[in-house]
C-alpha cells in the first residue's frame, strides 16, 4: 500500500485553472515538486504510487512526466533506491574567457573564491614558450580556486608576463583582465584555446575537494593583447559533474 505524501507537500496538485492537456499538467506538477528545497539538495521523491494518487492521475501518466525530466537530465532513477533530482551542470561559453564572475554572475550565480596564491617562479618550459620568455625567466603565477553553492569548481593556474609589472601586492581579488587594463594599460584581445581531459592528480583533488583520478576538463590558453603578444598563459580544471563548456559554430 502507498504511503500518504508528508504533510509539508498537502499544496501538491495539478493546476485545476490550467487549460494544458493533462500529460502536460503532470509534468508541471512534478517540476514544481522538484524546485522545493528537500528535492532539490538531494532528496528521494515520494513513490509513484503515492505521487499519482494524491495527483489523482494515472501511474503511467506520472511516469512519462517523470520520463521526460529524466530525458532532460533534471532527474535520476535508480533501481531499489528511488528518484532524485540532478543539479544541472552549468553552462559556459568558450568564448566567454574574459571573467568568469561576470558570466557566471549572468546566469544568477555568485562565484565564490576559495584560495588566492600569488607568487613569482621560474617559468616552465611550456609556459615560457607560450609566453615568448627566454629559459630561466621568472614570471608571476597566479593560483585560484573558485566555484559557488559552497564547492570549489574550478581551478585556475595562470603565468603573467614580466613586462605587465604586475607583483603580489596587487589586488587579484578583482577580475584579471580589469586589473591589468586598469594598471598596465594593456587590453586582453585574442585568447588561443586547447581542451582536453584529465585525471585529477593528488594535488588538484585536494584543491577541488574531488577524489584522485576524478576526470576533470583541462583547458588551456594564451591571451594575446591587439598587438598579438602574450600577456597570460592559463592552464584551467573544471569539475566535470557540475559543468559544461559549450561552442558554437558559424559558416562564414
Amino acid at each position: 500500500m502507498a504511503h500518504d505524501l508528508p504533510g509539508k507537500l498537502r499544496d501538491f496538485r495539478l493546476d485545476p485553472h490550467s487549460a494544458l492537456p493533462l500529460h502536460a499538467k503532470a509534468q508541471q506538477a512534478v517540476r514544481d515538486l522538484i524546485a522545493r528545497p528537500e528535492y532539490r539538495e538531494g532528496g528521494l521523491l515520494p513513490d509513484e504510487v503515492s505521487l499519482s494518487r494524491w495527483l489523482g492521475i494515472s501511474r503511467n501518466t506520472l511516469r512519462a512526466a517523470i520520463g521526460r525530466l529524466v530525458d532532460e537530465g533534471r532527474l535520476e532513477r535508480r533501481a531499489g533506491v528511488g528518484t532524485r533530482v540532478v543539479e544541472p551542470p552549468v553552462s559556459s561559453g568558450v568564448g566567454a574567457w574574459h571573467s568568469f564572475t561576470q558570466e557566471m554572475l549572468a546566469k544568477g550565480i555568485a562565484v565564490e573564491t576559495f584560495s588566492v596564491g600569488v607568487r613569482e617562479v621560474v617559468a616552465p618550459a611550456e609556459v615560457a614558450r607560450a609566453l615568448q620568455l627566454t629559459a630561466g625567466l621568472k614570471a608571476l603565477r597566479l593560483d585560484r580556486v573558485r566555484g559557488w553553492s559552497g564547492r570549489p569548481e574550478v581551478a585556475f593556474r595562470s603565468w603573467l608576463h614580466p613586462r605587465l609589472g604586475l607583483s603580489a601586492k596587487d589586488d587579484f581579488s578583482q577580475p584579471l583582465y580589469e586589473l591589468i587594463r586598469a594598471k598596465c594599460r594593456v587590453a586582453a584581445d585574442e585568447s588561443i584555446e586547447h581542451f582536453t581531459a584529465v585525471a585529477a592528480d593528488s594535488l588538484l583533488a585536494g584543491k577541488l575537494a574531488v577524489a584522485a583520478g576524478t576526470p576533470l576538463l583541462r583547458r588551456t590558453r594564451t591571451v594575446l593583447d591587439a598587438g598579438r603578444r602574450p600577456i597570460e598563459y592559463a592552464v584551467v580544471h573544471y569539475r566535470c559533474e557540475r559543468f559544461a563548456l559549450t561552442l558554437t559554430l558559424r559558416h562564414e
